[in-house]
Protein backbone atom coordinates (compact mmCIF):
# COMPACT_ATOMS: atom_id res chain seq x y z
CA UNK A 1 0.00 0.00 0.00
CA UNK A 2 3.17 2.69 0.78
CA UNK A 3 4.53 1.97 -2.71
CA UNK A 4 0.84 2.59 -4.67
CA UNK A 5 0.91 5.64 -2.26
CA UNK A 6 3.91 6.84 -3.58
CA UNK A 7 3.30 5.64 -7.34
CA UNK A 8 -0.12 7.89 -7.47
CA UNK A 9 1.44 10.71 -6.14
CA UNK A 10 3.70 10.76 -8.55
CA UNK A 11 1.25 10.19 -11.11
CA UNK A 12 -0.43 12.81 -9.70
CA UNK A 13 2.32 15.51 -10.82
CA UNK A 14 0.92 15.34 -14.18
CA UNK A 15 -0.39 18.42 -15.71
CA UNK A 16 -4.17 18.24 -15.57
CA UNK A 17 -6.11 19.85 -18.41
CA UNK A 18 -9.97 19.74 -17.61
CA UNK A 19 -11.94 19.47 -20.93
CA UNK A 20 -15.11 22.23 -21.05
CA UNK A 21 -16.41 19.96 -23.86
CA UNK A 22 -16.36 16.40 -25.00
CA UNK A 23 -16.71 15.91 -28.89
CA UNK A 24 -19.61 13.85 -30.06
CA UNK A 25 -16.36 11.16 -31.35
CA UNK A 26 -14.35 10.74 -28.22
CA UNK A 27 -14.89 7.45 -26.36
CA UNK A 28 -16.40 8.37 -23.09
CA UNK A 29 -15.67 6.24 -20.40
CA UNK A 30 -18.52 5.44 -18.08
CA UNK A 31 -17.77 2.71 -16.07
CA UNK A 32 -14.72 0.91 -14.03
CA UNK A 33 -15.37 -2.47 -12.53
CA UNK A 34 -13.56 -4.97 -10.33
CA UNK A 35 -14.18 -8.39 -10.01
CA UNK A 36 -11.18 -10.46 -8.13
CA UNK A 37 -8.20 -9.88 -10.50
CA UNK A 38 -10.71 -8.66 -13.57
CA UNK A 39 -11.45 -5.03 -14.60
CA UNK A 40 -13.81 -4.09 -16.70
CA UNK A 41 -13.62 -0.70 -18.14
CA UNK A 42 -16.76 0.56 -19.69
CA UNK A 43 -16.81 3.41 -22.60
CA UNK A 44 -18.83 4.74 -25.69
CA UNK A 45 -16.88 3.25 -28.70
CA UNK A 46 -13.91 0.57 -29.24
CA UNK A 47 -11.00 1.33 -26.68
CA UNK A 48 -7.48 2.57 -29.04
CA UNK A 49 -4.89 2.01 -25.60
CA UNK A 50 -1.03 1.63 -24.41
CA UNK A 51 -0.34 -0.04 -21.37
CA UNK A 52 3.08 -0.24 -19.30
CA UNK A 53 3.84 -1.93 -16.20
CA UNK A 54 5.82 -0.24 -13.34
CA UNK A 55 7.35 -1.44 -9.91
CA UNK A 56 7.93 -1.52 -6.50
CA UNK A 57 4.99 -1.41 -5.84
CA UNK A 58 3.55 -3.47 -8.80
CA UNK A 59 0.85 -1.26 -10.91
CA UNK A 60 -0.50 -1.67 -14.45
CA UNK A 61 -0.80 1.56 -15.92
CA UNK A 62 -3.51 1.58 -19.08
CA UNK A 63 -3.50 5.04 -21.16
CA UNK A 64 -7.04 5.05 -23.40
CA UNK A 65 -6.52 7.65 -26.26
CA UNK A 66 -9.35 9.89 -27.32
CA UNK A 67 -11.11 9.50 -24.01
CA UNK A 68 -12.51 11.02 -21.20
CA UNK A 69 -13.98 9.79 -18.31
CA UNK A 70 -17.79 10.35 -17.24
CA UNK A 71 -18.37 10.22 -13.65
CA UNK A 72 -16.04 7.77 -12.29
CA UNK A 73 -14.19 8.54 -9.42
CA UNK A 74 -10.64 9.56 -9.20
CA UNK A 75 -9.74 7.10 -6.81
CA UNK A 76 -11.46 3.60 -5.75
CA UNK A 77 -9.65 1.65 -2.93
CA UNK A 78 -10.35 -2.28 -2.99
CA UNK A 79 -8.08 -4.35 -1.49
CA UNK A 80 -9.43 -7.73 -2.15
CA UNK A 81 -6.15 -10.05 -2.23
CA UNK A 82 -5.34 -9.41 -5.68
CA UNK A 83 -6.01 -5.79 -6.59
CA UNK A 84 -5.09 -3.30 -3.64
CA UNK A 85 -6.51 0.26 -5.47
CA UNK A 86 -7.26 2.21 -8.79
CA UNK A 87 -6.91 5.29 -9.79
CA UNK A 88 -8.17 7.37 -12.85
CA UNK A 89 -7.53 10.29 -14.19
CA UNK A 90 -7.48 12.57 -17.83
CA UNK A 91 -4.36 15.02 -19.65
CA UNK A 92 -3.83 16.12 -22.85
CA UNK A 93 -5.59 18.85 -24.73
CA UNK A 94 -8.74 18.64 -26.74
CA UNK A 95 -7.44 17.47 -29.61
CA UNK A 96 -5.63 14.71 -27.97
CA UNK A 97 -7.57 13.88 -24.78
CA UNK A 98 -6.04 10.40 -22.82
CA UNK A 99 -8.01 8.65 -20.11
CA UNK A 100 -5.47 6.97 -17.73
CA UNK A 101 -6.20 4.05 -15.52
CA UNK A 102 -3.84 2.74 -12.80
CA UNK A 103 -4.35 -0.77 -11.05
CA UNK A 104 -2.60 -1.12 -8.11
CA UNK A 105 -1.59 -5.05 -7.29
CA UNK A 106 -0.29 -6.72 -4.03
CA UNK A 107 2.32 -8.33 -6.23
CA UNK A 108 3.94 -8.77 -9.17
CA UNK A 109 1.31 -10.54 -11.42
CA UNK A 110 1.33 -11.49 -15.12
CA UNK A 111 -1.59 -9.76 -16.89
CA UNK A 112 -3.75 -10.36 -20.16
CA UNK A 113 -6.05 -7.33 -22.09
CA UNK A 114 -8.20 -7.96 -24.22
CA UNK A 115 -11.27 -5.66 -25.90
CA UNK A 116 -14.43 -6.92 -25.84
CA UNK A 117 -16.55 -4.98 -28.35
CA UNK A 118 -16.70 -1.31 -26.25
CA UNK A 119 -15.41 -2.96 -23.26
CA UNK A 120 -11.64 -3.45 -22.04
CA UNK A 121 -10.84 -6.80 -20.12
CA UNK A 122 -7.94 -6.46 -17.92
CA UNK A 123 -7.69 -10.05 -16.33
CA UNK A 124 -4.81 -11.61 -13.84
CA UNK A 125 -3.10 -14.61 -15.14
CA UNK A 126 -2.89 -17.85 -12.66
CA UNK A 127 -4.10 -17.42 -8.97
CA UNK A 128 -5.82 -14.13 -8.26
CA UNK A 129 -9.62 -14.53 -7.58
CA UNK A 130 -12.02 -12.83 -5.61
CA UNK A 131 -15.50 -11.41 -4.60
CA UNK A 132 -16.53 -8.15 -6.56
CA UNK A 133 -15.82 -5.50 -4.29
CA UNK A 134 -16.04 -2.73 -6.39
CA UNK A 135 -17.70 -1.28 -9.13
CA UNK A 136 -17.45 2.49 -10.42
CA UNK A 137 -20.75 4.07 -10.74
CA UNK A 138 -21.24 6.98 -8.43
CA UNK A 139 -23.51 8.81 -10.57
CA UNK A 140 -26.84 10.33 -8.55
CA UNK A 141 -29.29 7.66 -10.83
CA UNK A 142 -26.65 4.70 -10.17
CA UNK A 143 -26.07 5.43 -6.04
CA UNK A 144 -29.09 3.84 -5.43
CA UNK A 145 -28.04 0.55 -7.52
CA UNK A 146 -24.97 0.51 -6.00
CA UNK A 147 -26.57 0.70 -2.23
CA UNK A 148 -29.11 -2.16 -3.40
CA UNK A 149 -25.90 -4.34 -4.53
CA UNK A 150 -24.34 -3.04 -1.13
CA UNK A 151 -27.44 -4.50 1.01
CA UNK A 152 -27.59 -8.01 -1.06
CA UNK A 153 -23.40 -8.50 0.07
CA UNK A 154 -23.67 -7.25 3.51
CA UNK A 155 -20.33 -8.89 4.08
CA UNK A 156 -18.63 -7.53 1.09
CA UNK A 157 -19.69 -3.85 1.36
CA UNK A 158 -18.18 -4.34 4.98
CA UNK A 159 -14.99 -5.48 3.85
CA UNK A 160 -14.84 -2.20 1.46
CA UNK A 161 -14.98 0.07 3.79
CA UNK A 162 -12.56 -1.22 6.34
CA UNK A 163 -9.77 -1.40 3.63
CA UNK A 164 -11.13 1.88 2.21
CA UNK A 165 -10.39 3.57 6.27
CA UNK A 166 -7.30 1.36 6.13
CA UNK A 167 -6.08 3.01 2.78
CA UNK A 168 -6.82 6.19 3.95
CA UNK A 169 -4.42 6.00 7.59
CA UNK A 170 -2.24 4.44 5.37
CA UNK A 171 -1.82 7.49 3.08
CA UNK A 172 -1.38 9.42 5.94
CA UNK A 173 2.16 7.70 6.89
CA UNK A 174 2.98 7.34 3.57
CA UNK A 175 2.92 11.30 3.25
CA UNK A 176 5.04 11.45 6.39
CA UNK A 177 7.31 8.82 5.35
CA UNK A 178 7.46 10.75 1.77
CA UNK A 179 8.11 14.02 3.77
CA UNK A 180 11.49 12.36 5.74
CA UNK A 181 12.14 10.44 2.22
CA UNK A 182 12.74 13.54 1.04
CA UNK A 183 14.57 15.28 3.98
CA UNK A 184 17.15 12.56 3.51
CA UNK A 185 17.34 12.62 -0.10
CA UNK A 186 18.66 16.37 0.18
CA UNK A 187 21.14 15.69 2.68
CA UNK A 188 22.44 12.06 0.44
CA UNK A 189 22.31 14.81 -2.71
CA UNK A 190 24.94 17.08 -0.43
CA UNK A 191 27.09 14.19 0.21
CA UNK A 192 26.61 12.78 -3.36
CA UNK A 193 27.69 16.20 -4.78
CA UNK A 194 31.03 16.38 -2.17
CA UNK A 195 31.97 12.94 -3.79
CA UNK A 196 31.48 14.12 -7.23
CA UNK A 197 33.94 16.43 -7.31
CA UNK A 198 36.35 14.01 -5.54
CA UNK A 199 35.19 12.01 -8.91
CA UNK A 200 35.66 14.16 -11.20
CA UNK A 201 39.65 13.40 -12.94
CA UNK A 202 38.40 9.73 -12.27
CA UNK A 203 34.66 10.17 -14.02
CA UNK A 204 36.98 12.34 -17.12
CA UNK A 205 38.64 8.70 -17.72
CA UNK A 206 36.02 6.73 -17.97
CA UNK A 207 34.07 9.13 -20.16
CA UNK A 208 37.08 9.20 -22.82
CA UNK A 209 36.89 5.84 -22.67
CA UNK A 210 32.95 5.65 -22.56
CA UNK A 211 33.53 7.85 -25.48
CA UNK A 212 35.61 5.54 -27.35
CA UNK A 213 33.18 2.64 -26.85
CA UNK A 214 30.40 4.68 -28.00
CA UNK A 215 32.00 5.86 -31.46
CA UNK A 216 32.80 1.99 -32.08
CA UNK A 217 29.55 1.01 -30.93
CA UNK A 218 28.41 3.48 -33.22
CA UNK A 219 30.28 2.57 -36.20
CA UNK A 220 29.23 -1.16 -35.20
CA UNK A 221 25.74 -0.09 -34.90
CA UNK A 222 26.17 1.74 -38.54
CA UNK A 223 27.43 -0.85 -40.26
CA UNK A 224 24.50 -3.18 -39.06
CA UNK A 225 22.48 -0.31 -39.86
CA UNK A 226 23.76 -0.76 -43.60
CA UNK A 227 23.88 -4.15 -43.71
CA UNK A 228 20.17 -3.95 -42.77
CA UNK A 229 19.15 -1.50 -45.51
CA UNK A 230 20.66 -3.38 -47.97
CA UNK A 231 18.67 -6.52 -46.69
CA UNK A 232 15.56 -4.89 -46.11
CA UNK A 233 16.08 -3.58 -50.23
CA UNK A 234 16.59 -6.79 -51.17
CA UNK A 235 13.61 -8.27 -49.67
CA UNK A 236 11.77 -5.47 -51.64
CA UNK A 237 13.63 -5.99 -54.45
CA UNK A 238 12.46 -9.90 -54.42
CA UNK A 239 9.10 -9.02 -53.42
CA UNK A 240 8.86 -6.45 -56.04
CA UNK A 241 9.84 -9.39 -58.62
CA UNK A 242 6.98 -11.28 -56.69
CA UNK A 243 4.41 -9.27 -57.01
CA UNK A 244 5.43 -8.30 -60.62
CA UNK A 245 5.44 -12.15 -61.81
CA UNK A 246 2.22 -12.52 -59.97
CA UNK A 247 0.98 -9.30 -61.60
CA UNK A 248 2.02 -11.20 -65.14
CA UNK A 249 0.39 -14.33 -64.28
CA UNK A 250 -2.93 -12.59 -63.24
CA UNK A 251 -3.04 -10.48 -66.52
CA UNK A 252 -1.95 -13.88 -68.52
CA UNK A 253 -4.94 -15.69 -66.75
CA UNK A 254 -7.10 -12.68 -67.42
CA UNK A 255 -5.98 -12.23 -71.27
CA UNK A 256 -6.93 -15.76 -71.79
CA UNK A 257 -10.35 -15.36 -70.39
CA UNK A 258 -10.94 -12.55 -72.05
CA UNK A 259 -9.81 -14.13 -75.45
CA UNK A 260 -11.94 -17.16 -74.52
CA UNK A 261 -15.01 -15.02 -73.99
CA UNK A 262 -14.39 -12.81 -76.59
CA UNK A 263 -14.04 -16.12 -79.17
CA UNK A 264 -17.60 -17.39 -77.94
CA UNK A 265 -18.64 -13.32 -78.71
CA UNK A 266 -17.43 -13.78 -81.94
CA UNK A 267 -19.18 -17.03 -82.83
CA UNK A 268 -22.42 -15.66 -81.39
CA UNK A 269 -22.37 -12.56 -83.58
CA UNK A 270 -21.35 -15.22 -86.94
CA UNK A 271 -24.23 -17.21 -86.31
CA UNK A 272 -26.84 -14.16 -85.89
CA UNK A 273 -25.25 -12.33 -88.90
CA UNK A 274 -25.79 -15.47 -90.77
CA UNK A 275 -29.65 -15.56 -89.60
CA UNK A 276 -29.55 -11.91 -90.40
CA UNK A 277 -28.30 -12.25 -93.63
CA UNK A 278 -31.02 -15.07 -94.71
CA UNK A 279 -33.63 -13.01 -93.26
CA UNK A 280 -31.89 -9.93 -95.28
CA UNK A 281 -32.23 -12.13 -98.61
CA UNK A 282 -35.50 -13.15 -98.06
CA UNK A 283 -36.89 -9.74 -97.38
CA UNK A 284 -34.73 -8.52 -100.37
CA UNK A 285 -36.93 -10.77 -102.81
CA UNK A 286 -40.07 -9.52 -101.38
CA UNK A 287 -38.90 -6.41 -101.56
CA UNK A 288 -37.87 -6.83 -105.01
CA UNK A 289 -40.66 -8.10 -106.10
CA UNK A 290 -43.00 -5.30 -104.34
CA UNK A 291 -40.89 -2.47 -106.21
CA UNK A 292 -41.63 -4.03 -109.80
CA UNK A 293 -45.17 -4.22 -108.85
CA UNK A 294 -44.85 -0.53 -107.70
CA UNK A 295 -42.49 0.16 -111.24
CA UNK A 296 -45.01 -0.90 -113.58
CA UNK A 297 -48.21 0.90 -111.81
CA UNK A 298 -45.53 4.17 -111.93
CA UNK A 299 -44.46 3.95 -115.43
CA UNK A 300 -48.35 3.84 -116.11
CA UNK A 301 -48.97 6.58 -113.83
CA UNK A 302 -45.73 8.78 -115.73
CA UNK A 303 -46.96 7.83 -119.54
CA UNK A 304 -50.50 9.42 -118.67
CA UNK A 305 -48.80 12.12 -116.77
CA UNK A 306 -47.17 13.14 -119.79
CA UNK A 307 -49.52 12.52 -122.34
CA UNK A 308 -50.94 15.32 -120.25
CA UNK A 309 -48.09 17.26 -119.73
CA UNK A 310 -47.56 17.15 -123.40
CA UNK A 311 -51.38 18.21 -124.46
CA UNK A 312 -50.93 21.18 -121.28
CA UNK A 313 -47.27 22.24 -123.20
CA UNK A 314 -48.87 22.47 -126.33
CA UNK A 315 -51.68 24.85 -125.03
CA UNK A 316 -48.91 26.89 -122.96
CA UNK A 317 -47.36 27.10 -126.23
CA UNK A 318 -49.85 28.72 -128.26
CA UNK A 319 -51.00 30.82 -125.49
CA UNK A 320 -47.06 32.28 -125.31
CA UNK A 321 -47.22 32.95 -129.08
CA UNK A 322 -50.34 35.03 -128.14
CA UNK A 323 -48.38 36.95 -126.29
CA UNK A 324 -45.29 37.36 -127.61
CA UNK A 325 -47.30 38.46 -130.75
CA UNK A 326 -49.26 40.96 -128.54
CA UNK A 327 -46.07 41.89 -127.05
CA UNK A 328 -44.27 42.47 -130.17
CA UNK A 329 -47.01 44.95 -131.94
CA UNK A 330 -46.99 47.05 -128.10
CA UNK A 331 -43.00 47.25 -128.18
CA UNK A 332 -43.54 48.03 -132.07
CA UNK A 333 -45.83 50.87 -131.37
CA UNK A 334 -44.22 52.11 -127.97
CA UNK A 335 -40.92 52.54 -130.09
CA UNK A 336 -42.92 54.34 -132.56
CA UNK A 337 -43.00 56.97 -130.14
CA UNK A 338 -39.87 56.90 -128.85
CA UNK A 339 -38.85 57.44 -131.75
CA UNK A 340 -40.99 60.08 -132.48
CA UNK A 341 -39.88 61.67 -129.00
CA UNK A 342 -36.41 61.25 -129.28
CA UNK A 343 -36.47 63.05 -132.94
CA UNK A 344 -37.79 66.09 -130.99
CA UNK A 345 -36.00 66.08 -128.58
CA UNK A 346 -32.92 65.93 -131.01
CA UNK A 347 -34.31 68.69 -133.00
CA UNK A 348 -35.04 70.61 -129.88
CA UNK A 349 -31.39 70.25 -128.97
CA UNK A 350 -29.66 70.77 -132.14
CA UNK A 351 -32.00 74.06 -131.83
CA UNK A 352 -30.38 74.65 -128.42
CA UNK A 353 -26.88 73.97 -129.35
CA UNK A 354 -27.43 76.20 -132.35
CA UNK A 355 -28.32 78.87 -130.09
CA UNK A 356 -25.48 78.48 -127.48
CA UNK A 357 -23.04 78.71 -130.59
CA UNK A 358 -24.34 81.92 -131.58
CA UNK A 359 -24.39 83.33 -128.49
CA UNK A 360 -20.79 82.36 -127.44
CA UNK A 361 -19.62 83.75 -130.75
CA UNK A 362 -21.42 87.04 -129.74
CA UNK A 363 -19.54 86.75 -126.28
CA UNK A 364 -16.59 86.20 -127.82
CA UNK A 365 -16.55 88.57 -130.31
CA UNK A 366 -17.25 91.17 -127.68
CA UNK A 367 -14.67 90.49 -125.28
CA UNK A 368 -11.63 89.04 -126.85
CA UNK A 369 -9.48 90.04 -124.46
CA UNK A 370 -10.39 87.50 -121.67
CA UNK A 371 -9.14 84.36 -123.74
CA UNK A 372 -10.54 80.94 -124.67
CA UNK A 373 -13.79 79.36 -122.42
CA UNK A 374 -12.71 77.27 -119.18
CA UNK A 375 -12.43 73.67 -120.12
CA UNK A 376 -15.84 71.79 -119.39
CA UNK A 377 -16.37 68.89 -116.39
CA UNK A 378 -18.49 66.72 -118.71
CA UNK A 379 -18.06 65.13 -121.79
CA UNK A 380 -20.42 63.94 -124.16
CA UNK A 381 -19.88 61.50 -126.49
CA UNK A 382 -22.18 59.68 -129.39
CA UNK A 383 -23.44 60.21 -133.14
CA UNK A 384 -26.58 59.20 -134.70
CA UNK A 385 -27.88 56.43 -132.72
CA UNK A 386 -31.61 55.56 -132.84
CA UNK A 387 -34.42 56.34 -130.82
CA UNK A 388 -35.05 52.71 -129.50
CA UNK A 389 -34.62 52.23 -125.89
CA UNK A 390 -30.99 50.61 -125.11
CA UNK A 391 -30.23 47.87 -123.27
CA UNK A 392 -26.90 47.41 -121.00
CA UNK A 393 -25.50 43.85 -121.58
CA UNK A 394 -22.44 43.74 -119.50
CA UNK A 395 -20.58 46.13 -117.25
CA UNK A 396 -16.46 45.24 -116.17
CA UNK A 397 -13.24 46.12 -115.54
CA UNK A 398 -9.78 44.86 -117.15
CA UNK A 399 -5.97 45.68 -116.30
CA UNK A 400 -4.15 46.81 -119.42
CA UNK A 401 -0.21 46.99 -119.54
CA UNK A 402 0.23 50.73 -118.83
CA UNK A 403 -3.81 51.61 -117.06
CA UNK A 404 -7.03 49.99 -116.27
CA UNK A 405 -9.97 49.94 -118.29
CA UNK A 406 -13.76 50.15 -117.56
CA UNK A 407 -16.16 49.28 -120.24
CA UNK A 408 -19.92 49.29 -120.57
CA UNK A 409 -21.20 47.22 -123.45
CA UNK A 410 -24.98 47.71 -125.03
CA UNK A 411 -26.82 46.11 -127.56
CA UNK A 412 -26.49 49.02 -129.73
CA UNK A 413 -24.80 52.41 -129.87
CA UNK A 414 -26.02 54.55 -127.05
CA UNK A 415 -25.68 58.94 -126.49
CA UNK A 416 -24.13 59.08 -123.06
CA UNK A 417 -22.18 61.86 -120.74
CA UNK A 418 -19.15 61.92 -118.66
CA UNK A 419 -18.18 64.12 -115.52
CA UNK A 420 -16.11 64.71 -112.77
CA UNK A 421 -17.20 65.08 -108.97
CA UNK A 422 -13.72 64.54 -107.18
CA UNK A 423 -12.35 61.46 -107.21
CA UNK A 424 -15.28 60.25 -108.96
CA UNK A 425 -16.33 59.89 -112.50
CA UNK A 426 -19.67 59.17 -113.57
CA UNK A 427 -21.00 57.91 -117.04
CA UNK A 428 -24.49 58.30 -117.61
CA UNK A 429 -25.92 56.25 -120.63
CA UNK A 430 -29.31 58.01 -121.63
CA UNK A 431 -32.00 56.14 -122.42
CA UNK A 432 -31.03 53.01 -121.69
CA UNK A 433 -31.84 50.08 -119.17
CA UNK A 434 -30.51 47.07 -117.04
CA UNK A 435 -32.52 44.08 -117.19
CA UNK A 436 -29.97 42.24 -115.73
CA UNK A 437 -29.47 42.13 -111.91
CA UNK A 438 -26.25 40.98 -111.92
CA UNK A 439 -24.74 43.72 -113.94
CA UNK A 440 -25.81 45.84 -110.73
CA UNK A 441 -23.57 44.25 -108.50
CA UNK A 442 -20.34 46.68 -107.42
CA UNK A 443 -17.09 45.72 -108.21
CA UNK A 444 -14.56 46.25 -106.23
CA UNK A 445 -11.42 46.44 -107.50
CA UNK A 446 -8.94 48.40 -105.16
CA UNK A 447 -6.57 45.66 -104.17
CA UNK A 448 -5.59 45.53 -108.11
CA UNK A 449 -2.73 48.49 -108.60
CA UNK A 450 -4.83 50.78 -110.34
CA UNK A 451 -6.64 54.06 -109.95
CA UNK A 452 -9.84 52.60 -109.81
CA UNK A 453 -11.02 51.14 -106.40
CA UNK A 454 -14.86 50.95 -107.00
CA UNK A 455 -17.45 50.50 -109.88
CA UNK A 456 -21.10 50.35 -109.70
CA UNK A 457 -24.35 50.69 -112.40
CA UNK A 458 -27.53 51.57 -111.21
CA UNK A 459 -30.87 53.12 -112.97
CA UNK A 460 -31.29 56.92 -112.73
CA UNK A 461 -34.15 59.23 -113.41
CA UNK A 462 -35.73 59.71 -116.89
CA UNK A 463 -34.76 56.15 -118.51
CA UNK A 464 -31.04 56.87 -118.00
CA UNK A 465 -28.30 54.52 -116.18
CA UNK A 466 -25.31 55.74 -114.21
CA UNK A 467 -22.39 54.53 -114.09
CA UNK A 468 -19.95 55.68 -110.76
CA UNK A 469 -16.65 55.05 -110.90
CA UNK A 470 -15.11 55.80 -107.56
CA UNK A 471 -10.75 56.55 -107.92
CA UNK A 472 -8.38 56.06 -105.47
CA UNK A 473 -6.96 59.73 -106.45
CA UNK A 474 -8.12 62.23 -109.11
CA UNK A 475 -6.46 61.13 -112.76
CA UNK A 476 -6.68 61.82 -115.95
CA UNK A 477 -8.79 59.97 -118.51
CA UNK A 478 -9.92 58.74 -121.89
CA UNK A 479 -13.16 57.90 -123.63
CA UNK A 480 -14.03 56.21 -126.51
CA UNK A 481 -17.20 54.84 -128.29
CA UNK A 482 -17.01 52.15 -130.38
CA UNK A 483 -20.71 50.66 -131.30
CA UNK A 484 -22.30 49.26 -128.59
CA UNK A 485 -18.77 49.87 -126.37
CA UNK A 486 -17.93 52.27 -124.06
CA UNK A 487 -14.35 52.57 -122.68
CA UNK A 488 -12.41 54.91 -119.98
CA UNK A 489 -8.73 54.41 -119.68
CA UNK A 490 -7.31 55.36 -116.58
CA UNK A 491 -3.36 55.44 -115.87
CA UNK A 492 -1.79 53.40 -113.35
CA UNK A 493 -0.63 55.55 -110.20
CA UNK A 494 2.61 56.87 -110.63
CA UNK A 495 2.57 56.91 -114.34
Amino acid sequence: MRGLAVSLLGLWLVPLVALAQQPADYNTITSVNVSGGTVEISGSKKPDFNSFTMTDPPRLVIDVSGAVFKDVPEELPVGNGTVTGIRTQAYGTESSSIARILIGYEREVETDIQTSGNKLVVKVLGSGGGAVVAQVTPSEGQGTSAQGATAANTQAGSNAQDAARAAASDREAQEKAVKAAADAARAEREAQEKAAAEATARAKADADAEKKRQEEAQAAAKRQDEERRASEQAAAAEKKRQDEEAQAATKRAEDERRATAQAAADQKRQQEADAKTAAEEKRAAAQAAAEERQAAAKTAAEQKRAAAQTAAEAKRLKDEERQAAAQARREEQQSAREAAADQRRQRAAEARERREQAVAARESRARPSQGSAAAESRESGGGAVSSRRKTMTQIGFQQQPDSSRVFVRTNEPVRYTVGTSGNQVVLELENTRVVESNNTLPLDTHFFPSAVSRVEAFSGAGQTVRVVIQLKQGVRYETRQEGGLITLDFPRPGR
